[in-house]
């Protein structure tokens, strides 16, 4: 950075210098006012050249030559590549564009050189503020297949029809092993496309998704189709806590560069025809596009072939219960129990013992809440008391049956008491007469 200029005083006063000073006069004055002898000098000989008016006028700092200024050719190589990688949907910043160069033999500039040269000229969009990366707490697998990841996304078709997409990515490498167009997020899907990514790259050791009913419902207190389907191969499924995408982040910035390649094609009329779409975008993605999560000049494809895989993990054996019949599958419908002529609640035979107890049953619930809407303000009343009495009769019905070994037995004999039994609320008293004469 250069030195400012001084003031124009100083300027006019070393341009009428008088040729008579004493000796040590320059010395001294280029001390005071901070200035070298060389400046003074040039001011001088500018004066004497073209007198001391045009020498009190400042000159330009520019250089007259700069050999690392960027040639006005490379700059519209560059604006012209950005426009067409926006156009057609992919990432256009200056990573994007000079990683394309590259791969086609140019020599491009730095990233920082670039971006001036996008920002001066006017195509770059400000963005706010983001959260700074050293806040997250990064982490990867240390290798393909180690972990795989699942989401899907919505997008909406010509027809203004709805369907789900869902994608499924290696944590490693980040490579799109495959990705299906369904009606919407349902189980039968998820596992379609994990068939699908199993067939082509192996089985993965972990599996890591959100917590929706159709992909693992585990944090909810109960399975799911998918969560049953990885296990019964050996695979370890895994999630995030509720309410925090960012440990699925990955998978959701994979959304976000579909969602911009969708948005520059045109409306697919169907899901065949989003289908196709999303599988171009998928070999694009993984052969094309230079991941900036991967080592610099790395594609998803690459990454995946750098590292030797994961191996399989191992099936685990079907459990055969001790009655001999083979576990059944998940999905599977549970077999039907076999009626039971002996026991009485099954085909709808019920004794008379469960008939009386459920009737009370709807009895106390219609006496309560009659008593309730007729007396609301005096909670002890009269037909709490009689539930009490409805209650015990049906303790006293539930008595266990004796079974046919135990009929003859005796029973045992009860010790005499002098409790004299409670009358009952409902049982009248009345006055006898009086014997007095």
């Amino acid at each position: 950075m250069s030195k400012p200029q001084p003031d124009i005083k100083i300027r006019h006063a070393v341009a009428t210098w008088s040729e008579d000073s004493p000796r040590g006069a320059v010395t001294a004055f280029c001390r005071k006012h901070n200035v070298s002898r060389a400046w003074f000098y040039r001011v001088r000989a500018a004066a004497a050249e073209v007198g001391p008016v045009k020498a009190l006028e400042k000159k330009p700092t520019i250089p007259r030559t700069m050999p690392a200024l960027t040639p006005q050719a490379m700059i519209e190589l560059l604006l012209g590549t950005r426009a067409e990688l926006q156009e057609s949907g992919q990432d256009h910043g200056p990573l994007s564009v000079i990683a394309k160069l590259s791969r086609q033999g140019f020599t491009p500039p730095s990233r920082a050189t670039v971006a001036r040269i996008f920002s001066r000229a006017g195509v770059v969009m400000p963005e706010p503020r983001k959260k700074p990366r050293s806040a997250y707490k990064r982490f990867v697998y240390p290798q393909p297949n180690a972990c795989w990841q699942i989401d899907s996304t919505e997008w909406q078709l010509a027809s203004g029809k709805k369907v789900a997409i869902f994608q499924l990515i290696d944590d490693h490498s980040r490579l799109a092993l495959a990705s299906l167009v369904a009606p919407g997020e349902t189980s039968a899907a998820a596992i379609a496309v994990v068939t699908q990514a199993i067939e082509r790259h192996g089985a993965p050791q972990k599996f890591l998704s959100d917590n929706g009913s159709a992909l693992n419902p585990t944090r909810r207190g109960r399975t799911g189709a998918l969560v049953e389907f990885l296990k019964a191969k050996g695979i370890e499924p895994i999630t995030g806590k509720p309410y925090k995408p960012t440990t699925q982040g990955k998978n959701e910035r994979f959304h976000q560069t579909l969602h911009r390649y969708l948005h520059r094609q045109l409306p697919a009329p169907s899901m065949a025809a989003l289908q196709l779409q999303v599988d171009a975008f998928d070999l694009y993605y993984n052969n094309e596009r230079e991941h900036q999560g991967l080592p610099a000049g790395t594609t998803p494809y690459e990454a995946w072939n750098a590292t030797p895989k994961t191996p399989p993990p191992t099936v685990p054996e079907q459990v055969t219960p001790r009655n001999g019949q083979a576990k059944r599958a998940p999905n599977s419908e549970p077999e039907r129990v076999r009626d039971d002529p002996r026991n009485p609640l099954q085909n709808g035979q019920r004794t008379h013992r469960h008939h009386r107890a459920h009737h009370l049953r709807r009895h106390h619930h219609h006496v309560l809440r009659s008593t309730r809407h007729r007396d609301h303000h005096s909670p002890q009343t009269s037909a709490r008391n009689h539930l009490r009495r409805q209650r015990k009769t049906l303790r006293s019905r539930r008595r266990p049956t004796r079974h046919p070994q135990e009929t003859n037995k005796v029973p045992a004999p009860q010790r005499p008491t002098n409790k004299v039994p409670r009358r009952s609320v409902h049982t009248v008293v009345r006055q006898q007469p009086s014997t007095k004469s």
